[in-house]
């Protein structure tokens, strides 16, 4: 944390901001908070201004003034003033080289133009999926000044699949000084668009939901912390104009505004504002998010939301690796506690995150997940990523970024029943036998479908989910569950009874009467109390060669989105990438191939990783050669087809090793003979 504040530090000064804007309030000090209960740590970093939460340190570092210190200790910590943790000596160069559009020091990070700009390019790359939506002014634009901001959503869906669709919203850098949020937000819109073509899940969410991410939900603010300031808020400086102006975005919410846990001293870092929904970024949210969910609770604090009720909102600050959900206003549970904590322990197990409902040492008034929750009736959570406000790269691209991923695409899928589905069993292990889920098999072909089955998955730190034996499991082909035009087909349990909270479970599947090309296969498992688990999905690609590819006809390959057909449709390619953590996926073919070659790419059709070329060699050794090439260190499977003989050549790649080249000169020795 000291070399983020030297950092701090290096920015300030390089740009000359007025001294008295660095100003802290009288009685501030920086002190450790140590503690022998994580519980109370983390409530202490919900309350107080944290600078750091490395729990495994064994403390804390705040910014208190006496009233904190006096809080902290009531609860148990053990306070030790740290006078040396910002008096380190400066660098004498930047930790690192500036990179175009990002902050400076922390390359990882985009500014807000960049984020823009990032949105637009993912918008003009997949027109089909994505749209970026004007959503409000922030304080300096609505003052009509050169440096505010116009806000956006960026919302990603098919566009080609009918609605309504239910929706997960998605606000990130509400507060200013809290880098990771806006990125794991951007890349998540960007891992979900890259990963449309060749992952299953990303696939039928896309197709059948939608996701609406605000990027930068307070953008002027934002601009004021990429100086290297800790600012939390938005930048209306008519208030408290002489130190740190701006009201605090998260204290600001038509719900509870101006109760406990927030303040009228409009220079404090909670400064609610003059008025509920006062700023126009809290308008903004608040007025997009109506359009999107309307009301499904009753008007009494008492009254829960139907169980049925689909959306889920998420406010993705730092830091603490905390999970929140409402009530953040009082201690009592809200009426729909016990789903929203089971949700919220479902997202923590992705993240190894604490679940926690949102109340502190203190309660806090309008914010964000009790305005979502409260006034909406959507489940509603705020993420705390990481450490600290400043988070290093490092910690980001290889903890915060991977660990956050899958818990918000698990948010993400049970979107359309969020205060239900989380109570079911998880799908896990998905695979396909023949290589139905990579190069495809012939029409006809019998394959069986494996998965896993767990009704563990939830993080326990803070108390225990209950868990049950798992009762049945089920599998749909093309049509999803919700459909009407859905036909459920039983999976049985592999050791013959389904009697634990996890379980092995298979299926066969009888490709007889599936087109030629890529299906999905959906499946669920439910547990004995009856809750229905979140879907996941594979897919399954059915080859069109015909049943006997001995027949004589020849040039029996269909060019779709994952076949080349080469020299008259007789030679088809397909190709399946493999990644060092399990992952894989089917490759896509380029729209350039010729008679003899063809070109595949994994993420984007921009980036080509794997050149195939199907050579007449007749004259030379009486074989037709197969030749290639790969820019990749991803793992692949190629698999080469002569479909007038039915002789299968596969060529292969494991992950992590450079591919090398392929040169087998002796590939089809009956390829020189008419089919």
């Amino acid at each position: 944390m000291t070399r983020i504040l030297a950092l701090s530090a290096v920015l300030v000064a390089a740009a000359a901001l007025p001294a008295q804007e660095l100003d802290q309030p009288d009685g501030v000090r920086v002190v450790r908070a140590y503690f022998d209960d994580p519980l109370v740590a983390a409530r202490a970093v919900m309350s107080l201004e944290a600078l750091e939460s490395d729990y495994e340190k064994g403390y804390i570092v705040l910014r208190a003034t006496e009233e904190d210190i006096e809080t902290a200790r009531r609860a148990g910590m053990r306070i030790v003033e740290d006078d040396t943790y910002d008096s380190v000596a400066l660098p004498s160069e930047p930790p690192t080289e500036a990179v175009p559009g990002a902050i400076a020091g922390l390359p990882c990070y985009r500014t807000v133009e960049e984020t823009y700009a990032s949105a637009r390019a993912i918008v003009r790359a997949h027109p089909k999926l994505a749209t970026w939506r004007w959503a409000g002014r922030s304080w300096k634009k609505a003052q009509s000044t050169a440096d505010g901001y116009a806000m956006y959503v960026l919302r990603l869906t098919n566009s080609e699949t009918p609605g309504p669709k239910p929706a997960l919203f998605v606000t990130a850098a509400l507060h200013a000084r809290e880098y990771a949020t806006a990125e794991l937000a951007l890349r998540f819109a960007e891992h979900l668009v890259a990963s449309y073509e060749t992952d299953a899940d990303a696939r039928w969410l896309l197709d059948h939901q939608e996701v609406h991410i605000m990027l930068q939900a307070n953008p002027d603010g934002r601009k004021r912390a990429e100086e290297g300031l800790l600012w939390r808020k938005n930048d209306n400086t008519r208030h408290c104009p002489h130190a740190w102006p701006g009201v605090d975005l998260n204290r600001n919410f038509d719900f509870k505004w101006g109760e406990a846990g927030s303040t009228t001293d409009e220079c404090s870092n909670v400064y609610r504002g003059l008025s509920a929904a006062s700023e126009p970024e809290t308008q903004a949210i608040q007025t997009y998010m109506a359009r999107l969910f309307p009301d499904a609770r009753g008007p009494g604090d008492g009254q829960a939301a139907s169980s049925g009720t689909s959306g889920v909102v998420l406010d993705i600050h730092s830091h603490g690796r905390l999970i929140l959900w409402p009530w953040g206003h009082v201690h009592d549970p809200a009426p729909n506690g016990t789903a929203l904590q089971t949700l919220g322990r479902k997202l923590a197990y992705f993240n190894g995150y604490t679940p926690l409902q949102a109340i502190g040492f203190y309660p806090t008034s309008g914010t964000t997940e009790d305005y979502g929750y409260g006034v909406l009736g959507r489940a509603s959570f705020t993420y705390e990523l990481g450490t600290t406000f400043f988070q290093d790269c490092s910690r980001f691209e290889n903890s915060i970024l991977n660990d956050n991923l899958g818990s918000l695409l698990y948010a993400f899928k049970v979107a359309r029943t969020p205060y239900r589905t989380p109570a079911g069993p998880d799908v896990r292990d998905l695979s396909l036998s023949d290589g139905a889920s990579t190069t495809g098999v012939t029409a006809g072909t019998v394959v069986t479908l494996s998965a896993t089955f767990d009704d563990t998955r939830y993080e326990n730190r803070n108390g225990f989910e209950p868990t049950q034996n798992i009762a049945s499991g089920a599998y749909y082909v093309d049509a999803p569950p919700w459909n009407s035009r859905r036909t459920a087909n039983d999976m049985y349990a592999s050791d013959r009874a389904f009697d634990s909270p996890t379980e092995s479970a298979t299926a066969t599947i009888d490709t007889t009467g599936l087109s030629a090309g890529r299906h999905t296969v959906f499946v669920r498992a439910r547990d004995i109390d009856g809750n229905w688990g979140a879907v996941s999905a594979i897919f399954l690609f059915v080859q069109n060669t015909d049943d006997d590819p001995k027949n004589g006809d020849g040039g029996s390959c269909a060019v779709d989105e994952n076949t080349v057909c080469l020299h008259d449709g007789r030679y088809e390619v397909r190709v399946a990438w493999l990644a060092e953590n399990g992952r894989t996926g089917a490759a896509r073919a380029a729209s350039s191939a010729t008679e003899d070659a063809g070109l595949f790419w994994f993420f984007s059709p921009d980036n080509w990783e794997i050149l195939i070329k199907v050579l007449d060699g007749c004259a030379l050794n009486g074989h037709v050669w197969v030749y290639g090439a790969s820019t990749t260190d991803l793992g692949y499977i190629i698999r080469v087809i002569d479909t007038a003989t039915g002789l299968k050549k596969e060529y292969r790649n494991e992950p992590g090793v450079p591919a090398s080249a392929i040169t087998d000169a002796t590939a089809f020795p009956d390829g020189c003979r008419p089919p």
